[in-house]
């Protein structure tokens, strides 16, 4: 199974990187046309094993925003930059990360990457033996409720993926993020 999804990550991410190019070049021109600052933000986030990686996103806010999860920011929506509420509706600020699941550091499905300062989520993964995984660009947690889940029912999501992932769960979990993104679910800023 992970060298079928190893396989399928790398050959997907090629094909969507030269596919969506043209959509990178715009987004990034429009990003530094509306807004000062890099085109990309690079946070850093625990990747298998606990270990940190660099994770680049289209920047959707503020250069002066502070590195904690959205849903800390007293006004979330204060931060974001002209274009950032449509790059997070849209889940256009993701597309960088396929350069990531091309690298190994991501694969398509696999729980959402913590923060490096999100202590509480990384313990209680690693508890449950999540940190084993590859972390995802979606997976099982993200379809069943993204930024509305509380730590330990985003956690309990991850730990059922652990017990149930298969190529076939996989596919069902991208299936359902596409729809997810087109309703725009689950998505507050």
């Amino acid at each position: 199974m992970l060298l079928l999804k190893r396989a399928l990550d790398i050959l997907l991410s090629i094909l969507l990187i030269l596919l969506l190019l043209p959509l990178f070049l715009i987004l990034a021109l429009t990003i530094k046309m509306t807004s000062k600052g890099p085109v990309l933000y690079w946070s850093s986030r625990v990747g298998k094993n606990n270990i940190l990686f660099r994770m680049p996103k289209f920047r959707s806010m503020r250069i002066d925003t502070p590195q904690v999860a959205t849903h800390l920011l007293p006004d979330p929506s204060g931060y974001l930059s002209p274009i950032g509420s449509f790059l997070r509706r849209t889940s256009l600020d993701e597309l960088p990360q396929l350069f990531s699941i091309l690298k190994g550091k991501l694969s398509f499905v696999g729980p959402r990457p913590a923060l490096f300062n999100q202590d509480d989520l990384v313990a209680n993964r690693t508890e449950r033996g999540i940190h084993v995984l590859v972390p995802g660009l979606t997976g099982w947690a993200q379809i069943n409720g993204r930024d509305e889940l509380s730590i330990p029912d985003k956690v309990q999501y991850d730990y059922e993926y652990l017990m149930l992932r298969c190529f076939r769960f996989d596919l069902y979990i991208i299936f359902r993020t596409i729809f997810k993104v087109v309703r725009g679910d689950g998505i507050h800023y």
